[in-house]
């Protein structure tokens, strides 16, 4: 049976042990031992658009392309990420995620299913999305659910019809997030109120992004988010989307709910240069994208090891990032079978040196 030894990064702490594993975790021994390196569960990404070339929206060989280029870094589980497009692309983009999904991707992740953000955001909270907006009326969810691959969904509150979908998404498993809004901190309450009393899973989609401020007479989407126990939270923590201290504030008011995401776009891994996000011209330059024209940032070139240093530099522990990268993610996509370093769970493992780069990655068991 495989076995790797080092520091096991668990809920409780960082302590020195072995995991023995098939597909699925077989057994943690603590031991009393030096280590150099250290084992942590797989990262998952639930917001991830492209890398190295490849875009979700480019069907089956970008979804392929940028799936392996995320598991080189860490990530064992993810969602790939649609974007505002014309209806057929979506559809078309949806599609090639189940194909993939269903027919398993060697050397690459556990694909779980699609997030689908956009075509219903607010043409007023556009960031970095296309203007070809929708409002999610009975035949376009009749078409999404019938898939079955959907599994996190954005919508902002405000845009007709909402609601409704929102409750039928739930009823689906998916997970409910919010963004691209105009909402006011009320409105984002009482819809998450309604959704929740529903059973259903929700969250804010890239908080502080595309959604306004934290002010003291308008606490905005991020307010009524924040405070709501059961909000999941995504943060893109490249230090460009969201400054560190908006970081640590999250994590203050929220410190089990908040989840590392990349919004990594096609540019990541290529370095500085012009690159595309549904379309648009993009100018990536010091590793910041904003549109070529109109200089909206536009999604991240993040990894999530990158994301992984980042959040150890803004004072947080390894065990609480870790959380934020495994625990706190599958939680929000109903994953129950990993996340954690725990015998029976999957064998998703993250192998990393003391300079927390990765050294290995296993998914399933199986090293890529």
């Amino acid at each position: 049976m495989p076995e790797l030894s080092g520091l096991l990064v668990l809920p409780g702490g960082v302590k020195p042990g072995r995991v023995r594993f098939g597909s699925h975790i077989e057994a943690l021994d603590l031991e009393d031992a030096p280590h150099t390196q250290y084992l942590l569960p797989g990262f998952i990404d639930t917001h991830v658009h492209g890398g190295d070339g490849g875009d979700t929206m480019d069907g089956l060989e970008g979804v392929r392309t940028l799936a392996r280029f995320h598991a080189r870094h860490g990530t064992t589980t993810m969602t790939p990420t649609t974007m505002t497009n014309p209806w057929e692309r979506v559809m078309s983009a949806l599609e090639a995620v189940r194909e993939v999904m269903c027919s398993g991707l060697p050397g690459g992740p556990d694909i779980v299913g699609a997030h689908l953000e956009g075509p219903f955001i607010s043409p007023h909270r556009l960031g970095a999305q296309p203007p070809q907006t929708l409002e999610p009326t009975p035949e376009l969810m009749r078409q999404v659910l019938d898939l079955g691959v959907v599994k996190a969904v954005t919508i902002a509150p405000e845009v007709p019809g909402a609601l409704e979908a929102a409750l039928a998404f739930a009823e689906a498993g998916v997970r409910v997030g919010l963004g691209h809004t105009v909402a006011d901190a009320e409105t984002v309450q009482a819809f998450l109120e309604r959704v929740q009393a529903a059973g259903g899973r929700t969250g804010a989609t890239h908080l502080f992004n595309a959604m306004g401020g934290v002010e003291g007479r308008m606490p905005g989407p991020p307010g009524a988010l924040m405070t709501n126990p059961q909000a999941w939270l995504e943060v893109i923590l490249d230090n460009i989307h969201v400054h560190p201290t908006s970081f640590r504030l999250a994590c203050a008011a929220a410190p089990r709910r908040v989840m590392l995401i990349t919004d990594a776009m096609r540019a990541a891994g290529r370095g500085d240069g012009e690159s595309e996000l549904g379309g648009l011209p993009v100018i990536v330059k010091d590793g910041k994208a904003t549109l070529k024209f109109g200089g909206n940032i536009a999604g991240s070139v993040l990894t999530l090891d990158q994301a992984l240093r980042n959040a150890l530099k803004a004072g947080l522990d390894l065990p609480q990032v870790s959380q934020m990268l495994s625990a706190a993610p599958a939680a929000s996509l109903g994953l129950s079978d990993r996340g954690r370093l725990e015998a029976g769970l999957r064998a998703d493992l993250v192998v990393l040196n003391e300079q927390f780069e990765v050294q290995a990655v296993y998914v399933g068991g199986q090293k890529l």
